[in-house]
């Protein structure tokens, strides 16, 4: 998939998720998500701040947070984004970088697509909403996320079996079969395996226990 195209799923995701946001209520806002410690606020918060972080952020970033891992160091941001944003500035962030193509340095296009697909799905899910990611940018999403297991605590499965998607013509790996819509299987390689859906074959004993 080219760049631009990868943009333009990451458009239409942010959208997709303002939309969401838009429509929650201020109790939903403070729910917890997905994302263990973080809240709905704060993964909205974080998603927005992905086009907002360049190399002129970057020192305070590391500087507040030496000594500290990469997960360590993202947790710590996210929380620090949510304190001082309102659900109010969030939303506005997301109107105004609706069509922003900047992204972290050192990153490719194809994170900021990771993190609106995956965090809208952090998001919906624990509240009982749904929404299908488009099986294209999922794809795209998950081969870039398997190279990423290591940071996403899924390598075991990851490494482990041979995933099989049932709605785009993609597979991936070797070893027991884990079959199933294609944005389950970029969840499980994003270490959302226990909140999964709709996955069979011998691969899913690898999976962590359901949620």
């Amino acid at each position: 998939m080219d760049k631009a195209t990868i943009w333009q799923h990451i458009h239409e995701e942010r959208r997709s998720l303002a939309a969401t946001l838009a429509g929650l209520d201020d109790e939903q806002w403070e729910q917890p998500s997905l994302c263990e410690g973080w809240t709905v606020k704060e993964v909205a918060a974080h998603v927005i701040a992905h086009p907002q972080i360049g190399w002129a952020q970057m020192p305070g970033m590391v500087a507040r947070n030496l000594g500290h891992g990469y997960n360590a160091m993202i947790f710590r941001e996210v929380k620090r984004l949510g304190e001082r944003s309102t659900r109010e500035s969030i939303l506005a962030d997301f109107q105004t970088y609706d069509s922003s193509t900047r992204k972290v340095p050192t990153t490719t296009p194809v994170e900021p697509l990771i993190d609106a697909l995956v965090h809208h799905q952090d998001i919906l899910r624990p509240l009982g909403l749904r929404h299908e990611m488009a099986p294209e940018a999922a794809a795209v999403a998950a081969d870039r996320s398997r190279t990423l297991a290591f940071l996403s605590g899924s390598r075991a499965v990851v490494k482990g079996t041979r995933m099989v998607a049932t709605d785009i013509d993609w597979s991936r790996g070797r070893g027991p079969t884990l079959t199933g819509p294609v944005q389950e299987l970029l969840m499980v390689c994003m270490g959302r395996g226990r909140v999964a859906e709709g996955l069979s074959g011998e691969g899913t004993e690898l999976l962590p226990a359901q949620a």
